[in-house]
């Protein structure tokens, strides 16, 4: 678990600028806060009250009162601790280091590692204490605590968690709680009123109102999720809190605000809560999340491009690549391809499109609606699993695990023989210490530390069983070298 305020990783303006239109020099943040070192019968609606101003006309404001009174008490502060890291490699003082020889015998010892603290927000959605935060309030926590506005405090068990989505599942032992009203995220409508309950900056259960500023907004490094904008004061420590409407219903979970300095700016982002609860009924039932998957790599069309494809309106998706033998390859899609619908529903953008596809289980029949040479063409194939598991990276945060940055799949029997090889990971995506060593994607892991992987289950017991360090052999075309790659601190734990 990184520094609470901006886990996602912040991206330069010009790149969010492209996504969202924002202004230069502005960043998305998570909205967890970092601390100090050392059955429900039908909700009541929020009242709406006038204000007369100076010019003599009626304001209608709403009152979320009798809200806050109602549901305030199924919301819930989370406290996190993050266990420091460990003596080891990275640490200069630590006995792997290799300056540890130059201080034994030295009077002195390095000072201990202080342990990580972070708080964000949630709330219960069962009352045998289930309960719904955020994935980077909890993630690689070792112990997590909730606290209630009655003062109670519980030692939280992460169920399970799904960083693509960003949404946890908790449990504390009490029975006979207060709970939320979930509703229906699909009805809500740009300009409605909505509210927060949260504990920004540690201040449990504040409430915070605003509207709703947009829908389906696709945010960097967030593409399977269609974020609801919202102008609510949002500040860190609300991540993981409800965002309800004026019913008193639950439409979603405050996640990101995207800000210049870390701090609310009047843009902020929160999940779906029909997209949440999908999450949490897979987490409850498997333990982890499945999505569905083509198997392109696709764009957004502007005018220029629509202008050469022949298309009447710059819409759709446009296919840039296929991945090999997978479902849309063998359904025949090809690179130039405007994706134009999914199931009948007009794919308006190339952002809708993943968002869509990620809430279908693999194995689901999907009928494509496809834009080539000047005309519409119909296409049915088979989603594939999305299957973007990154090797040694655990569900649970309780299992702590080294990661390699890796996104592996098993090469399909064509792909083995289009290589030459038997067996082996095709590299899908890379990051930090894959990335530092030189790993691109495309790229085939034959073996790790000698031994031959030809499953994610094999690569990542190579990976727990190495001490800091992991030599894979690679196969880039026709060439096969050897890659040591320093794996991340929790790996030598």
């Amino acid at each position: 678990m990184s520094v609470r305020t901006a886990v996602r990783n912040p991206l330069v303006a010009g790149v969010v600028g492209a996504v969202l239109g924002a202004a230069p020099l502005a960043t998305l943040y998570s909205i967890a806060a970092p601390t100090m070192a050392h059955a429900q019968g039908s909700p009541p609606p929020a009242a709406v009250t006038s204000a007369q101003p100076r010019g003599g006309v009626a304001v209608m404001l709403p009152d979320f009162t009798t809200l806050v009174k109602k549901f305030g008490p199924a919301v819930v502060n989370i406290r996190v601790i993050e266990k420091a890291a460990e003596e080891g490699d990275n640490n200069p003082f630590g006995p792997n280091s290799p300056f540890a020889p130059f201080f034994r015998g030295l009077p002195f010892q390095a000072p201990p590692e202080q342990p990580i603290r972070g708080e964000g927000s949630g709330f219960i959605i069962q009352p045998d204490g289930l309960i719904l935060t955020n994935a980077h309030v909890v993630e690689g926590a070792t112990r997590v605590t909730v606290q209630l506005t009655d003062r109670r405090e519980y030692s939280a068990k992460v169920i399970g968690v799904d960083k693509v989505s960003d949404v946890a599942v908790i449990k504390i032992p009490a029975d006979h709680l207060p709970t939320v009203t979930l509703g229906n995220s699909n009805s809500l409508q740009v300009g409605q009123w909505v509210l927060a309950i949260g504990a920004p900056f540690g201040f449990e259960n504040s409430a915070t109102s605003g509207i709703v500023s947009a829908k389906g907004r696709t945010l960097p490094d967030s593409g399977y999720v269609p974020f609801i904008q919202t102008d609510v004061p949002i500040n860190p420590g609300n991540s993981g809190g409800p965002l309800f409407n004026m019913q008193g219903q639950v439409i979603g979970i405050n996640s990101q605000i995207y800000s210049r300095t870390g701090g609310y700016m009047g843009v902020s982002f929160s999940i779906p809560i029909d997209v949440a609860m999908q999450v949490a009924h897979q987490l409850l039932s498997t333990g982890h999340v499945e999505r569905g998957k083509l198997g392109v790599v696709i764009q957004n069309v502007d005018q220029g491009l629509a202008d050469s494809f022949g298309l009447p309106e710059p819409e759709g998706a446009l296919v840039s690549s296929v991945e090999r033998g997978g479902p849309a390859a063998r359904a025949g899609v090809e690179a130039g391809d405007v994706i134009l619908a999914l199931n009948g529903q007009p794919v308006q953008a190339s952002t809708q499109l993943p968002v869509r596809v990620a809430t279908l289980m693999p194995g689901t029949t999907v009928q494509l609606t496809i834009w080539r040479n000047h005309a519409k063409h119909d296409v049915s194939l088979r989603l594939a699993s999305m299957g973007d598991e990154t090797v040694a990276s655990a569900q649970h945060p309780q299992q702590q695990g080294g990661s390699l940055g890796l996104a592996v799949r098993p090469l399909s029997h064509d792909e083995q023989q289009q290589t030459h090889t038997h067996g082996g990971l095709l590299v899908e995506g890379v990051t930090g210490p894959s990335e530092d060593a030189g790993i691109q994607p495309g790229d085939v892991v034959l073996a790790a530390n000698g031994q031959r992987v030809s499953t994610v289950e094999a690569l990542r017991s190579a990976v727990e069983k190495s001490r800091g360090h992991v030599a894979l052999l690679i196969q880039r075309g026709g060439t096969r070298i050897f890659v040591p790659v320093q794996v991340s601190a929790a790996a030598a734990r």
